[in-house]
C-alpha cells in the first residue's frame, strides 16, 4: 500500500509546521534558546578554529579588526576575537555551573524549610541574614580569605546566589503543603519522604527551572564584575572581565577592546534571560492558558 502525493507531503510537512507554531507561539524560548546554543558551540569548537589567546605579538598592538584580527588586538598584540572566544568558555563555565549548584543546594533547603516547620525559622534567618549583604562585596570577601581560581569564584557566587532559589522552592512548598490532597496523604499515614517526591517536588521544577536561568543571567555578570575588580579568576585567564579590565587604559585609542567583549557578555546574559522569561510564561499555567 502506497502513500499518495497529497499524503506523503502532509507527513512530511506536519513536523515543520509543528515546529513553526512552537516558535510562534514561543519565540522568546526559541530566540534565547538559539542565542545560548550558538555562544555554547562557539565555546566548545573555539580552540579548533582560533588562535592561541596567550600568543603575545607586540609588532601588531592595538590593531584595528580586519580581515586578519577579526576583533583586533590589544596592548600586547593578542587576538581580540581568540581572547572573546575563550572568555566564553569562562563565562558559560561559571553561569552553568552556579546554575546547577545553587539550584540543588536551594532546592533541598527549600524543601526542608517549606515542609518541617520547626526548622524554617532558623534557616530562614540565615537566608535572609545572608540575603542582606551585597553580593559582590560578599563573593569578594570570600575570595580574598582564599587562592584565587575559577573553583572558588564559582563558591563564592553560589553562597548569595542559594538564598534566592530558598525562598521560591519554600513560597511554593507553603502552597502546596496546604492542598487538600496532600493533607490527605499526609492524615493516611504517608511517609515525609515519598510525600515530597511525589507530590511536591513535581511541582516546584517548574519554578525552580525558571529561577536558575536567572541565576545563571546574574552570575555571569558577577563573574565579570569581580574579574573587572582583579577579585575574579587570575589576570592571565582570558575572561570577558579581564579583557574588558585590561583595555579601559586604551579604551579612547583602541575601543574594540572594550566594545567588543561586552557586547558579547551582553548578548549573553539577554540570552539567558529570553529563555528564562520564555520558560515562566510557558510554565505557569495562568500564562499559559492565554497563549
Amino acid at each position: 500500500m502506497t502513500l499518495s502525493a497529497t499524503a506523503a507531503a502532509t507527513l512530511v510537512a506536519s513536523p515543520l509546521t509543528r515546529a513553526a507554531i512552537a516558535i510562534r507561539r514561543n519565540p522568546t524560548i526559541f530566540v534565547g534558546a538559539a542565542l545560548l546554543a550558538v555562544l555554547i558551540a562557539i565555546a566548545i569548537m573555539g580552540p579548533w578554529f582560533v588562535a592561541d589567546p596567550f600568543r603575545q605579538a607586540p609588532i601588531n598592538r592595538l590593531r584595528p579588526p580586519s580581515e586578519r584580527f577579526w576583533f583586533g588586538t590589544d596592548q600586547f598584540g593578542r587576538d581580540v576575537f581568540s581572547r572573546t572566544v575563550h572568555g566564553a568558555r569562562v563565562s558559560l563555565i561559571v553561569g552553568l555551573c552556579v546554575a546547577a549548584l545553587s539550584s540543588l543546594i536551594g532546592l533541598g533547603i527549600g524543601l526542608l524549610c517549606g515542609y518541617f516547620r520547626r526548622v524554617d525559622g532558623v534557616i530562614m534567618r540565615v537566608m535572609d541574614g545572608i540575603m542582606a549583604i551585597p553580593t559582590i562585596l560578599l563573593a569578594i570577601a570570600l575570595i580574598t580569605l582564599t587562592r584565587p581560581g575559577l573553583g572558588i569564584v564559582i563558591a563564592a557566587i553560589v553562597i548569595p546566589e542559594v538564598p534566592r532559589i530558598v525562598r521560591v522552592i519554600r513560597s511554593v512548598v507553603l502552597s502546596i503543603r496546604t492542598q487538600p490532597y496532600v493533607e490527605s496523604a499526609i492524615a493516611g499515614g504517608t511517609r515525609n519522604t515519598r510525600l515530597l517526591v511525589r507530590h511536591i517536588l513535581p511541582n516546584a521544577l517548574a519554578p525552580l527551572i525558571v529561577q536558575a536561568t536567572y541565576v545563571c543571567a546574574s552570575a555571569m555578570l558577577i563573574e565579570a564584575g569581580l574579574s573587572f575588580l582583579g577579585a575574579g579568576v587570575p589576570p592571565e585567564i582570558p575572561s570577558w572581565g579581564n579583557i574588558i579590565a585590561q583595555g579601559r587604559t586604551f579604551f579612547q585609542i583602541a575601543p574594540w577592546t572594550i566594545l567588543i567583549p561586552g557586547a558579547f557578555l551582553a548578548v549573553t546574559v539577554l540570552a539567558v534571560n529570553m529563555l528564562g522569561d520564555g520558560l515562566r510564561d510557558r510554565l505557569d499555567p495562568r500564562l499559559a492558558r492565554r497563549m
